[in-house]
């Protein structure tokens, strides 16, 4: 886990990176019971198949994985239940147009926690087409092609 000032890594979603290209990032809180932040402080959360979505104007993450926590017994709850993201009203309706409108979606980047508190990197996505990921996996063949000979040479 990454930890800098205040701020500690919990899971990233690399994989987001490779399907969509990210117009726009933002912080969300998220609605969590103690055994599920204190699953989520060991580490134990995934948001590889996680999506969100807007439902009532309220901001919803589907497939966040928090492992049930050990010690939790009756209270632990379901892994795979949805989850409420706490965004301003302003974002959450900017947000609904620009999904409607331009046919963008809304993933997880992140969680982390930040001050003591949990939070949710979500990024505004317009997905990639397969050409554009051949093009990016291009392009990481030819920059670790040039380190190589770089390396050699040296």
């Amino acid at each position: 886990m990454a930890e800098k000032q205040g701020f500690l890594l919990e899971a990233n979603n690399k994989k987001a990176y490779f399907d969509y290209f990210i117009e726009e990032k933002y912080e969300a809180g998220i609605e969590l019971y103690g055994t599920e932040v204190k699953s989520i402080r060991q580490g134990k959360v995934s948001i590889k198949e996680a999506f969100i979505r807007i439902d009532n104007g309220e901001v919803i993450v589907y497939g966040m994985h928090v492992t049930p926590y050990e010690q939790g017994n009756i209270f632990n709850k379901d892994p795979l239940r949805p989850k409420k993201l706490l965004m301003h009203k302003k974002e959450i309706m900017k947000l609904l147009g620009q999904i409607k409108e331009k046919g963008y979606t809304l993933v997880p980047l992140q969680v982390y926690i930040k001050n003591g508190l949990v939070k949710v990197e979500i990024g505004l996505a317009r997905g990639k087409k397969n050409y554009d990921k051949r093009e990016v996996t291009a392009k990481k063949e030819l920059n670790r092609e040039m380190e190589r000979n770089f390396k050699i040479r040296v």
